[in-house]
């Protein structure tokens, strides 16, 4: 052997070492590794098991979040109503109270949605989109109870309708005055959180949270305008009124059974006499009263060449053929000037549908002969009965409207049993677009221009369409008339887009024989049958709208083109036979200019179908 061989020979444990250090290095990494790798799976499933802990805490809290605002903001809708409902019955400490408890929920309620969870989940793109809207809406409401219900009611109680209207129909003007400046300050605040809540953000998901949303948006845009046009009332009322002196209105009714553009035919009139808050009618005429060769007046050349043909400033019948309030009140102010001598401050145009609004508030009236006239009846008494009843003897006819009228206004300047009712009466009328009024003191009537009061044609570019019918036979039966419009356009992609306003009239004149006066066709000379209504339609379009065609149940027709305060204005002729529907259809190429789109409701007797589906080019 040589010494190598011996030497491992001799020393077996040597040579065992040697070999085997490799072996438990191995092992001793292998055991080191698996440690550590046992201490990261330790620690991963540590962290996660802390991690799902905090996505669990989180979700809970989130929900707890969820539930308690939820249940705040319902408490804050809820105190906000009943404080309403007692300041209008004018309990002012039951007011306060519940406007205080308004409060304290609605910041309760915006503090679970603007907590740190609440704020960093709403941060996470898409999923946290309805945590985000929920936070703009607790923003929204937090700002209506403090800033605009609080300083309502602290302002309000002196307006409960029994306070305002006292004893014998007299309007308690100085709270109204004291009343304004607070007003005007809660109308500027609600329409500044309207705005914030027209703005909120659809969410992605979660269909409660977008009901809430639109609910909101839709109850705040209600009552911006509610205290907009409170505060305008405050404002104008004391002087209408009388505060500073007497003020005289002439006092139109319309007959909507036969159409005109602000509403029907000049029926019957009154005069109205104003002082310190109370307000008398001491005189009651008929149409035929006013004189049919009085003077012109000059209402711009665009008004003389769309209506100068019906010499609408000296005949009664054609004096209000435009939907412009203003035009109509300057006529009727004209004619009784030259008329009585006397120069009114005003002018109030109402309607037997308003007439019936009141009558639900106030209670029946009892005519001469026994008669009851209500809510119920009065409207066909008036546009329909009354035809028939006194068909050979039109003064008769015209002398019982005005006994009807005569008994109504005792009533009402009598003692009111209800102010609230009489108030919401009137508001429901004014709505409906069955109120209109003019002042002739220039700083009144810029105002009431801007109101739902005015009956104005707006001198603006936003989407527009008026559509008009002024009865053409000189009969009665637009009190059997229906009406549908639609009113759609395009996008808003060019500077332009096509539009279609649709109109559908329906002739509902039941079957049986009518007086001539009532179903015949006086005027016209197209040669329809008995029973036929004929009316001249006509649209206010958009400014800058070009028409592209009309069509009368799908056949193009003949039109007339005008213009009415820098609205191009198309008319046709277009008769409705018994029990039929006639489709009228203006096709126009309008511009893409801002705004929402409005339809203005002629007031007749029916109650239209309206829609619109015209895209906001400003949104």
């Amino acid at each position: 052997m040589n010494d190598h061989s011996r030497g491992d020979a001799e020393n077996p444990g040597a040579s065992g070492t040697s070999a085997g250090e490799p072996s438990v290095r191995r092992i001793r990494k292998r055991t080191n590794v698996r440690s550590k790798s046992y201490k990261r799976k330790r620690s991963l499933i540590t962290g996660g098991f802390v991690a799902s802990l905090v996505v669990v805490a989180l979700g809970l809290w989130l929900g707890y979040s969820a539930r308690e605002a939820r249940a705040n903001l319902f408490e804050a809708r809820n105190h906000a109503q009943l404080a309403k409902d007692a300041l209008l019955d004018g309990n002012t400490e039951d007011a306060e109270r519940s406007s205080t408890d308004a409060d304290k929920y609605a910041n309760k309620a915006y503090d679970y949605t603007h907590n740190v969870p609440w704020s960093v989940a709403s941060a996470i793109p898409w999923l946290g989109s309805p945590l985000e809207t929920s936070q703009q809406i607790s923003e929204v409401v937090r700002g209506l109870t403090s800033e605009v219900l609080a300083p309502a009611v602290a302002a309000g109680t002196s307006l409960a309708p029994n306070q305002l209207i006292a004893s014998g129909g007299k309007v308690n003007l100085q709270p109204l005055q004291d009343a304004a400046p607070v007003l005007d300050q809660t109308a500027v605040a609600a329409q500044r959180w309207n705005d914030q809540a027209q703005a909120i953000d659809e969410p992605t998901y979660l269909a409660s949270v977008s009901d809430a949303r639109t609910q909101l948006q839709d109850q705040l845009s209600e009552l911006s305008k509610l205290l907009g046009n409170t505060a305008i009332a405050a404002k104008l009322a004391p002087t209408m009124l009388g505060a500073d002196g007497p003020r005289n209105y002439f006092m139109a009714f319309q007959t909507n059974a036969e159409a005109r553009g602000t509403g029907g035919l000049l029926g019957g009139y009154g005069v109205i006499r104003a002082n310190d808050g109370v307000a008398r009618v001491d005189t009651l005429g008929r149409n035929s009263d006013l004189p049919m060769n009085s003077q012109p007046i000059d209402l711009g050349p665009e008004f003389a060449a769309q209506y100068g043909r019906s010499r609408p400033t000296t005949d009664f019948r054609n004096s209000n053929l435009s939907s412009h309030f203003p035009y109509a009140a300057q006529i009727w102010k004209s004619l009784w000037a030259q008329e009585s001598g006397e120069q009114v401050d005003g002018v109030i145009a109402t309607d037997p549908i308003a007439l019936s609004y009141v009558l639900d508030a106030i209670g029946p009236v009892k005519m001469p002969d026994g008669e009851v006239i209500n809510a119920d009846n009065v409207v066909e008494l008036t546009e329909s009965t009354a035809y028939v009843r006194f068909a050979d003897d039109n003064a008769a006819r015209k002398q019982y409207l005005q006994t009807v009228a005569a008994r109504v206004i005792d009533k009402m300047t009598g003692e009111i049993k209800s102010p609230q009712k009489l108030l919401d009466a009137l508001g429901r009328a004014a709505g409906e677009r069955r109120i209109a009024v003019w002042s002739s003191h220039p700083e009144e009537q810029e105002v009431l221009a801007g109101t739902p009061l005015g009956h104005v044609v707006p001198d603006d570019a936003a989407p527009f369409a008026g559509v008009l019918i002024n009865n053409q036979a000189g009969n009665k039966l637009d009190y059997y008339l229906t009406r549908e419009i639609d009113y759609t356009a395009e996008s808003c992609t060019e500077d332009t887009r096509r539009s279609t306003v649709t109109v559908k009239l329906t002739n509902n004149i039941p079957d049986g024989d009518f007086p001539e006066y009532v179903s015949g066709t006086h005027i016209n000379t197209l040669g329809v049958p008995k029973g036929t209504n004929v009316s001249a339609v006509s649209l206010v379009a958009t400014q800058g709208a070009q028409l592209r065609n009309v069509t009368i149940d799908g056949k193009p027709t003949m039109f007339l083109t005008g213009r009415e305060l820098g609205h191009p204005m198309f008319d046709v002729l277009v008769p409705v036979p018994r029990g039929r529907t006639t489709e009228i259809k203006y096709q126009l190429t309008e511009p893409s200019t801002p705004g929402e789109a409005r339809v203005p409701m002629q007031p007749l007797v029916d109650h239209p179908t309206v829609t619109v589906n015209v895209p906001n080019c400003g949104a």
